[in-house]
């Protein structure tokens, strides 16, 4: 159990942010690559205007097929869902366009997380950001007041796995009894089929972590988590919490929670079909030694056909004012979006949108 645990701990994203990469250099898909320095059920609406998504068709096949890359170093942020693309997406990059410099900037007050890398980009701290929610409202009116419009472009489509202990025996939830449990309506796994044990409900802070705003805007539907809900700073701590405790449950990114081999990411139920239990993982689940040595994979055919429910679209954020940032945020989108880029972000474990 030890060595499993340790392989866990290796594994949380947030323990490869940059400022500690060092640190944990073990976790290969967190290293900083070359030049960058990195950190290691229902549809989201689209923008409120939607003449804001313009970035060009691509046709490139390759990322040094893009036109319009600027040279410099760029300063990017935002939702740390993203943190898994990075090192492969960069590395390709700086082979084709050593000029063209990224660097992740952390939020100099908080947590990174979607809602800090939107705000740090209306304040010109970065060239252009990533975030795991569509932009809200008030963030176009206030880039609007400051002379220039913001533009969410999708890269890609994300599911949110939920993480339970290995020994809680249930053989999932539907998303009616996630809504319950967040907002406190269910407090013991008993009244949903399971063991009797209280129900200990883990969440991010959803004013930064754009995961837990859109799990609780558009999974749980409720203007609050219910006061049952205990927020933890980051996904390494959710996970050493479920692992702790046989009646925990902490949901974040599928490519972070399906990897793990001392938890169990639970199978969803859609709330048309509430008895029908689909996997956010690639059957059959591997534990111990057996995931060690082979971790488990995303469930890619449900995600990609909507079969489990919990999936949603991760944007890019552009900065529209005309700026060197601009283009640098545009041939960034236009890369991801190149069948090289949409290959890249499916060996991440995400699922390519062209």
């Amino acid at each position: 159990m030890q060595q499993q645990q340790d392989r866990v701990l290796l594994k949380i994203t947030l323990a490869g942010l940059g400022l500690i990469a060092g640190i944990f250099g073990l976790v290969a898909w967190l290293v900083d690559g070359g030049t960058f320095s990195e950190p290691a059920l229902r549809s989201e609406n689209d923008s409120p205007d939607s003449s804001l998504s313009s970035v060009a068709t691509v046709s490139e096949d390759q990322i040094d097929g893009i036109q319009d890359v600027p040279k410099g170093l760029f300063n990017y942020g935002g939702s740390t869902t993203w943190i898994p693309v990075h090192k492969p997406v960069n590395e390709a990059i700086t082979r084709a366009f050593p000029d063209f410099q990224l660097r992740y900037t952390l939020p100099p007050n908080g947590a990174p997380g979607s809602g800090t890398g939107v705000e740090m980009l209306l304040d010109g701290q970065l060239s252009f950001s990533e975030s795991s929610r569509p932009l809200k409202p008030s963030e176009y009116d206030t880039a609007q007041q400051r002379g220039f419009t913001l533009e969410q472009v999708p890269a890609a489509l994300d599911g949110i796995a939920l993480a339970v202990h290995p020994d809680l025996d249930i053989p999932g939830l539907s998303v009616d009894q996630l809504q319950a449990i967040y907002t406190g309506v269910v407090t013991n796994w008993s009244e949903l089929g399971g063991p009797d044990l209280p129900i200990t409900a883990y969440s991010r802070p959803p004013e930064a972590a754009g995961t837990a705003e859109y799990f609780l805007d558009s999974i749980i539907d409720a203007e609050t988590y219910g006061a049952n809900v205990i927020f933890v700073k980051d996904t390494t701590t959710g996970i050493r919490q479920v692992l702790a405790e046989r009646g925990g449950i902490y949901y974040a990114s599928a490519p972070e929670i399906v990897n793990q081999c001392s938890i169990y990411a639970l199978p969803i139920a859609s709330q048309e079909q509430p008895d029908t239990f689909v996997p956010p993982f690639a059957e059959p689940w591997k534990a111990g030694q057996a995931c060690i040595n082979q971790p488990n994979v995303i469930n890619k055919v449900a995600f990609r056909e909507g079969a489990y429910p919990l999936t949603r679209r991760l944007f890019v954020i552009v900065k529209a004012d005309g700026s060197r940032d601009e283009t640098a945020g545009r041939a960034y989108v236009n890369m991801l979006l190149s069948d090289e880029g949409q290959a890249l972000l499916e060996e991440a474990e995400f699922i390519s949108i062209r």
